[in-house]
């Protein structure tokens, strides 16, 4: 029997806790975000790691794993490559990590690293006759983290980042008041009232790559894209735009960045529908409405917008 094969294996969620990085500075201001920058002294992220490579083929067809490095041995390299990592940002690490797997392990041909933020906010301390953000204790946030994922490759000698993908992941975000849903198409199975204004609810996913990958990993950050900056400008955009739709709000979001940030080859965006059924409004005040959980079923909209280039 003839057969065919694509071969990957790895180690997933790898979590790290650096304390104490390089801090992250030069970041070029944007009108729509207060973000220049962060003091690292949590550094938190997990890390999945992916190789590819036909020199493992033997352990699958053989059980020969002369070949194999184990997925214990790729999570300590990550664990140990982070003490020595010099750099200030989540694709800088994932950057040094790939450079230092495939120039350790010639027997993988390829590899992909996708990194997660686990972030950590400052908690407020009182100073003096105010407060301030305490330099030792931090809380753990489960709101939107930054996420990259780069894929290398050998290329004569050299290692290069193949593709990327940078992202701004799991935004929640609840507009009381401008934003619409009307005129689209009414029949038998409709039963979805026309809003002319409603209480727009969207989770959020926000992707975007760069045209140079360089500027993934340019020490100065001259045109670095920050996750930071990225969630404040689209939570402007919302602020501001009064939408007909989430596909016209997602549309002009991915118009507005790609102006913004000249150096950006492409976003895309995931979003969810989560906006909740009205129960009740006040007889004296029409703004005053009640909203409970809709049916668990959600919508989701999804866009790309790349550059002519």
């Amino acid at each position: 029997m003839s057969t065919r094969w694509q071969i990957s294996y790895g180690k997933l969620c790898v979590p790290v806790y650096r304390v104490y990085a390089t801090p992250l500075k030069g970041i070029t201001p944007i009108h729509e975000s207060s973000f220049t920058g962060r003091d690292n002294v949590v550094f938190a992220l997990e890390v999945d790691v992916e190789v590819f490579g036909d020199n493992f083929l033997s352990a699958y067809t053989h059980g020969d794993n002369s070949n194999v490095v184990a997925t214990d041995s790729m999570k300590n390299f990550v664990l140990k490559q982070a003490l020595v990592f010099d750099g200030a940002t989540l694709e800088g690490f994932l950057a040094m990590l790939g450079q230092h797997f495939l120039a350790t392990y010639p027997q993988m041909e390829r590899l992909c690293l996708t990194g997660r933020e686990l972030p950590f906010t400052a908690t407020s301390v009182p100073d003096a006759a105010t407060f301030k953000p305490s330099n030792v204790l931090f809380s753990r946030s489960h709101a939107d983290y930054a996420m990259a994922m780069l894929d290398f490759t050998r290329v004569n000698e050299n290692i290069v980042i193949s593709v990327h993908r940078c992202g701004c992941i799991g935004l929640q975000l609840l507009k009381v008041t401008g934003s619409a849903f009307t005129h689209f198409v009414r029949d038998s199975y409709t039963t979805l009232p026309e809003r002319s204004d409603r209480p727009l609810f969207l989770y959020l996913d926000v992707y975007w790559k760069y045209i140079n990958s360089f500027d993934l990993v340019d020490p100065s950050f001259k045109h670095y894209v920050a996750a930071e900056q990225v969630r404040d400008f689209v939570q402007v955009v919302f602020h501001e735009f009064v939408s007909e739709s989430i596909q016209h709000l997602v549309h002009e979001m991915g118009q507005r960045l790609l102006r913004r940030f000249p150096q950006l080859s492409e976003v895309s965006f995931e979003a969810q529908n989560r906006t909740k059924d009205p129960v009740a409004t006040s007889d004296t005040d029409a703004k005053m409405k009640v909203y409970s959980e809709p049916f668990p079923a959600y919508g989701t909209i999804k866009l790309t917008l790349t550059r002519d280039i």
